[in-house]
């Protein structure tokens, strides 16, 4: 049992330092954070599908696509959402997650699929070809899955707003 302190007071130290970049540092933070969890994401679901060799193309387009668009867009999108919607009552908190899942979501998953093709090296025409194929089924599925989160995410956890000085 000894060891377990040690280990507490370490995550505890990490967990405080992240929230405190995340602060100073929102959109670096986030887009750090980002490109980390799509690069191992990737990673991780290349190894699950069995691939004899890593394909660098699709690990470089999610890191990059996480790096640039991951942290940036949804971060300016719900301090938009904040400055659209203001409060925190259900009222809003239902109109801020009416516009998250039926406005930002279709387009940016949109977005995300059409610009992670071109990442990975896909041609336009190649792009918009597995756009057909697979938007309708991605977007369900984020509406399946990732509304209860949603939900919990804009009727639980209050937003942090810095005051920002010009």
């Amino acid at each position: 049992m000894s060891y377990s302190k040690p280990v507490k007071v370490a995550l505890l130290n990490l967990s405080a330092s992240y929230l405190q970049a995340l602060y100073l540092s929102p959109i670096k933070t986030k887009s750090l954070t980002s490109c980390a969890i799509a690069s191992l994401g990737n990673y991780t679901s290349q190894k699950i599908s069995g691939a004899k060799e890593i394909n660098c193309d699709s690990l470089l387009a999610f890191g990059l696509f996480g790096l640039l668009f991951g942290g940036t867009v949804p971060h300016y999108f719900y301090h938009t959402l904040e400055w659209i919607v203001p409060g925190s009552n259900k009222t809003a908190s239902l109109l801020k997650l009416f516009i998250e899942r039926f406005i930002y979501a279709p387009f940016y998953q949109y977005f995300a699929l059409y610009v992670l093709s071109r990442l990975e090296g896909k041609s336009h025409l190649t792009a918009k070809k597995l756009l057909q194929n697979v938007y309708f089924d991605v977007l369900r599925a984020n509406w399946k899955w990732l509304s209860i989160v949603q939900f919990i995410n804009l009727f639980f956890i209050p937003p942090v707003v810095k005051k920002i000085l010009y």
